[in-house]
């Protein structure tokens, strides 16, 4: 369990544990503060493409500084804010179709696990918007999007303790979001 409370490379959590403590500074209970630090990344870190924002983000520290991100830095940061009050917290993956009209192909979307109640759960921090409504949940996972096997898309359902190579290889390498939205990882 001790690589889910890494702090190592994008996952920053020192860089943000002060934040998280003060945050969750109210809060008794490992589910309480999961929740806060979850509506907190969902709610209010922006997702670089609904605020049409070209800067990357990459580590946690630099979404918080910057407020928004794409789906791989929201949980960067989400899972470092969980790690920083001692929630462990790791990284999970879909296929999707990015747009089923202007761009029919298929690229990962990133999400969290936390480890609450002696088990995992699916924390999706994308941000709600028109067709997006992604809540916490302890029981059956509330996406921002829905797993269509019929085209192809899917579900790894593998619990990573570091974001995965591609993810992380895309948000170092392309310097803007639309350079980065040419270059998104399709492979888990």
């Amino acid at each position: 369990m001790e690589m889910y409370l890494e702090d190592k490379g994008l996952v920053d959590v020192s860089q943000v544990k002060d934040f998280a403590l003060t945050l969750t500074a109210s809060f008794s209970d490992d589910i309480s503060k999961a929740k806060a630090l979850y509506h907190f990344v969902r709610d209010q870190i922006s997702h670089s493409a609904d605020i049409n924002e070209n800067l990357v983000t990459r580590s946690a520290s630099e979404v918080l500084k910057y407020r928004h991100g794409i789906c791989f830095a929201k949980s960067i940061l989400l899972a470092a804010l969980c790690r920083a009050v001692g929630i462990p917290a790791g990284f999970g993956y879909q296929k999707l179709i990015l747009d089923d009209e202007k761009f029919p192909w298929l690229v990962l979307h990133g999400y969290v696990f936390v480890y609450l109640e002696s088990k995992w759960i699916k924390l999706d921090p994308r941000g709600n918007k028109e067709g997006v409504n992604a809540e916490f949940s302890l029981d059956d996972p509330k996406m921002a999007f829905e797993v269509r096997s019929e085209l192809g898309e899917e579900d790894d359902n593998v619990i990573h303790a570091y974001p995965v190579d591609t993810v992380v290889d895309c948000l170092i390498k392309n310097k803007t979001r639309n350079d980065l939205w040419g270059n998104l990882p399709s492979e888990f």
